[in-house]
């Protein structure tokens, strides 16, 4: 049986299928003789205009990500495609493309400039699920490499107004080999975009990453002078988490020690114990507050906080001292004028008695008035020993030691005010945006 003719519609969609699979053949034949011919003659190990020009390598950066930042260890890390241009006229081809989109395997085959990060601790380049690596090639011979990076980073950190302060944390780029009579780096984008930091990819609960700060700078060592590129990525820490933990824990403390100004002065076991307290709560926390900061042989904004904190909390108990001083003092004088008034009523009761009472029985007598008056515990009477010893009674046995110590006195009014003067100036210090630029620019010399 004989086969059915194909309609027109049909032949025509053949004879395009044909074409289009004829072309793609035709093309990527192209694609694989420009490559050849690339390569034909081309050594690797000849840097672009070896024979006396300088290569300019063109650099810019993507920030992905960016943190952590430990204080601990003053480093940085951050996640980016780091991207390379530079003009190898060996590589200029005529074809019917005008940029050649290739894999990883034609990085190898190619020269490809030595850069390495001047200040890293560790940079790790990604490989999965292959190796993270950009490259194309244009018909006028410029090269465009990119990869993705994963670099920790030194970041030398002034910290004398932490926790109000802000860093500049560098990152240092350039060749290795060749020096700045051969390779020259500059920013692909001028100083302004070259540097590129979306806010959503930025992942800090410290810090706020308020800008950069581009630069190229000459190194001179012992091997020659290198063209070197500098961010500085600028850097503002977020107190709130130091205000919760440490600030306002210790203001209460301090306020805290300042009510025993109101407890009476007999209720020694009260304010002993108030005092002492709050001192050892004072050293709690400034333990507490050193353990997230390097052992910085400085005294940092913090430290000086706690140290002041913690004067007024041992002034606080030094004050009771005071008080308890000067209370025994006054109890022992008031004793002893009331042992001279006992002594002279003797005298004048035995010159009135000449007939009856000598003066042995006279002194037995007295003697014996006394031991009864402190038995009766009148109220106008005098107990022999000092009021503090009474096993801190809250209720005064000897009137004229009634009522508070005009120590006390003052001290409510001058410890509130001169601490929270004290707030005032440090706040006003240390929040002010000189403060926090003249840290950055410490930073920047560094």
């Amino acid at each position: 049986m004989a086969a059915a003719p194909l309609s027109a519609a049909a032949l025509i969609c053949l004879i395009s299928v044909a074409n289009a699979q004829g072309g793609e053949k035709v093309y990527s034949d192209n694609i694989t003789r420009i490559l050849d011919r690339l390569l034909d003659g081309y050594d690797n190990r000849l840097r672009p205009g070896s024979g006396g020009g300088i290569t300019e390598v063109k650099t810019d950066i993507f920030v992905t990500s960016f943190g952590p930042v430990s204080d601990v260890e003053m480093e940085y890390t951050m996640d980016m495609f780091f991207r390379q241009m530079w003009v190898d006229e060996r590589l200029k081809f005529e074809g019917p493309i005008e940029i050649l989109r290739l894999n990883n395997r034609m990085v190898d085959k190619i020269w490809t400039p030595d850069t390495f990060f001047r200040n890293s601790k560790k940079s790790i380049s990604h490989n999965m699920t292959t190796p993270n690596k950009l490259f194309r090639i244009m018909q006028n011979g410029t090269v465009l490499y990119t990869m993705r990076l994963t670099i920790s980073a030194e970041c030398p950190m002034n910290l004398m107004a932490f926790p109000m302060d802000g860093h500049a944390c560098p990152l240092r780029f350039g060749s290795y080999a060749y020096t700045n009579s051969e390779i020259i780096f500059t920013w692909r984008k001028g100083l302004a975009g070259s540097v590129d930091c979306p806010k959503e990819s930025i992942s800090l609960l410290q810090y706020d990453l308020v800008g950069q700060i581009l630069s190229s700078e000459i190194t001179r060592s012992n091997t020659g002078h290198y063209s070197v590129q500098v961010v500085h990525f600028l850097l503002q820490r977020k107190p709130g988490y130091y205000l919760i933990q440490t600030y306002i824990p210790l203001i209460m403390v301090v306020v805290l020690s300042q009510v025993s100004f109101w407890i009476n002065k007999e209720s020694v076991p009260a304010r002993t114990v108030a005092g002492v307290t709050t001192v050892l709560t004072m050293t709690t926390l400034s333990i507490s507050a050193r353990q997230s900061l390097p052992k910085v042989a400085y005294a940092t904004a913090m430290d000086w906080f706690i140290a002041v904190c913690f004067a007024f909390v041992a002034s606080a108990l030094v004050e009771f001292a005071a008080v308890n001083y000067f209370a025994t003092l006054q109890a022992n004088r008031l004793k002893k004028q009331r042992a001279r008034q006992d002594r002279l009523e003797v005298l004048a009761a035995g010159s009135d008695d000449d007939d009856t009472i000598s003066t042995d029985s006279s002194h037995r007598e007295s003697l014996k008035r006394r031991n009864h008056s402190v038995s009766c515990s009148d109220a106008g009477d005098i107990p022999p020993v000092p009021i503090f010893l009474q096993q801190g009674s809250a209720f005064p046995q000897i009137p004229q030691l009634a009522g508070t110590s005009p120590i006390d006195l003052y001290a409510r009014i001058l410890f509130p005010l001169t601490f929270a003067l004290f707030n005032l100036v440090y706040w006003y210090i240390y929040l002010t945006k000189e403060t926090i630029e003249s840290a950055t620019e410490m930073d920047l010399k560094n």
